[in-house]
C-alpha cells in the first residue's frame, strides 16, 4: 500500500473507532461521569471535611486528579479490549490481517480510538469535578504529556488482553482482577506518605502509582515520587507494549482461525 493509502485506512479504522463509542454515548460516556460525580460527592463533599487537609490541599483537591487519571485508564483499556475482541470475534481481525493493510497501521487505529475515548471521558469528568472544587492547573504540558501516554499504555493493554481472551469473560478477568486494585492502592485516594515505610516500599511496585502522582503533580505541584522518573517509567511501558501488540498481530496469535 502506498502511503496514501495507508492513512487512507487509518483515518477509516480511527474514524469507525470513535464512531463507536460517540454512537452508544449513553453507555460510554454517561456512566463515567455518574460515577466519578458520586465519588466527588462521597469522598468530597461528605467525607473531605472530616479527613481534612492532604499534602497541604483539601481533600477533595487532592482526589481530583486520581479520579480523573481513573477514568481515562478505565475507559481507555476498555474501549480497546471490547472492540478489538468483538471483531476478532467476528472475525474482522482476520479479514484485516490478510489484507494489504500494514500491521501497524490496525495497531495504531484501535489504539487512537482507545485513546480517543479515555481523553474524552478524562475531560467530561474534568468539567464535572469543576462543580465541586477550584481547578488550577500548575503544569499543563506535564498534565497533557501524563494523561496522553497513560491511555496509549492502557490501550496497548487492552489489545494485549483481546488477543488472548478465548471467549468475553477473559476480558473481564483483568479489569476486575488487576486494574481494579492497582488503581485504588495507586494513591487516588490517598498520600503515600501516609503508609508505613514497609507498605511504602510495596506501593513503588505498583506502575499506576507513578501515572496518578505524576498527574497529579502536573495538578497541584506535588507528588510522592519523582515526576522524571513516572515518565521514563510510562515511555519505556508504551514502547515495550506497543512492539509487543505488533508483534502479536505478525504472527496472528489467538487471531487466525
Amino acid at each position: 500500500m502506498t502511503l496514501r493509502e495507508q492513512w487512507v485506512a487509518f483515518v477509516t479504522l480511527v474514524t469507525r473507532e470513535i464512531r463507536r463509542f460517540v454512537r452508544i454515548w449513553q453507555q460510554t460516556l454517561l456512566p463515567p461521569a455518574i460515577t466519578i460525580a458520586l465519588y466527588f460527592i462521597i469522598f468530597g463533599t461528605l467525607i473531605g471535611p472530616r479527613i481534612g487537609q492532604m499534602a497541604g490541599f483539601s481533600y477533595i483537591e487532592f482526589v481530583v486528579p486520581g479520579l480523573i487519571m481513573l477514568a481515562v485508564i478505565t475507559n481507555s483499556f476498555g474501549n480497546v479490549v471490547s472492540s478489538f475482541f468483538g471483531n476478532k470475534f467476528a472475525g474482522n481481525i482476520e479479514e484485516m490481517l490478510v489484507s494489504p493493510m500494514p500491521n501497524y497501521v490496525i495497531l495504531l487505529g484501535y489504539l487512537t480510538g482507545g485513546v480517543a475515548r479515555g481523553l474524552a471521558v478524562g475531560a467530561i469528568v474534568t468539567l464535572a469535578s469543576m462543580f465541586f472544587t477550584r481547578l488550577n492547573i500548575q503544569h499543563p504540558l506535564i498534565t497533557l504529556g501524563v494523561i496522553v501516554l497513560t491511555a496509549t499504555l492502557f490501550s496497548l493493554a487492552g489489545l494485549i488482553n483481546a488477543v488472548y481472551a478465548d471467549n468475553f469473560d477473559d476480558i473481564s478477568i483483568i479489569p476486575t482482577f488487576v486494574l481494579t486494585p492497582l488503581t485504588y492502592l495507586g494513591g487516588v485516594f490517598y498520600s503515600m506518605s501516609l503508609l508505613p515505610e514497609f507498605w511504602q516500599g510495596v506501593s513503588k511496585l505498583n506502575p499506576v502509582l507513578y501515572m496518578v502522582n505524576a498527574f497529579r503533580y502536573g495538578f497541584l505541584g506535588v507528588s510522592d515520587i519523582d515526576v522524571l522518573w513516572a515518565f521514563l517509567m510510562l515511555f519505556v511501558l508504551v514502547v515495550v507494549l506497543f512492539f509487543f501488540s505488533l508483534r502479536l498481530l505478525e504472527t496472528g496469535k489467538n487471531l487466525r482461525a
